[in-house]
C-alpha cells in the first residue's frame, strides 16, 4: 500500500504563506493524480487542489489565485504553495492519491495542521 507523508503545516498570520509537501512511497508517474484536501472542525473534507500526470490542474474556487499545486516527479513529491492565507483556510490538510482529477482514491496521508490566526 502506498504511503503518503505530508509536511509543512504550522501557524501563520493572515496574509502569510506556507508550503505543504507530500511525498509518496512509489513513483508518481504511476499515479493518475495527486490532490490536497482539507477538513476544518465540524465540516466535511473538501478538495482544495489536484494535479494529474499530464498535468491537468484543478483548484477549488475558494483558493484560486492564492494556492498553487505543483509536482516534482524526480522526488515523488507534490507541493501546495499557499499565499494570502485567510482564517477560513484553517484546517487539517491531507494528501491523497487520486483516481482522477476530482476523484479521490483510498490512500491518504496522516494530515498536517494549518492554522491561520493573528
Amino acid at each position: 500500500q502506498v504511503q503518503l507523508v505530508e509536511s509543512g503545516g504550522g501557524l501563520v498570520q493572515p496574509g502569510g504563506s506556507l508550503r505543504l509537501s507530500c511525498t509518496t512511497s512509489r513513483s508518481i508517474f504511476s499515479i493518475a493524480a495527486m490532490g490536497w484536501y482539507r477538513q476544518a472542525p465540524g465540516k466535511q473534507r473538501e478538495l482544495v487542489a489536484s494535479i494529474s500526470s499530464r498535468p491537468n490542474i484543478y483548484y477549488a474556487d475558494s483558493v484560486k489565485g492564492r494556492f498553487t499545486i505543483s509536482r516534482d516527479n524526480a522526488r515523488n513529491t507534490v507541493y501546495l504553495q499557499m499565499t494570502s492565507l485567510k482564517s477560513e483556510d484553517t484546517a487539517v490538510y491531507y494528501c491523497n492519491e487520486m483516481l482522477g482529477l476530482v476523484v479521490p482514491g483510498g490512500s491518504w496521508g496522516q494530515g498536517t495542521q494549518v492554522t491561520v490566526s493573528s
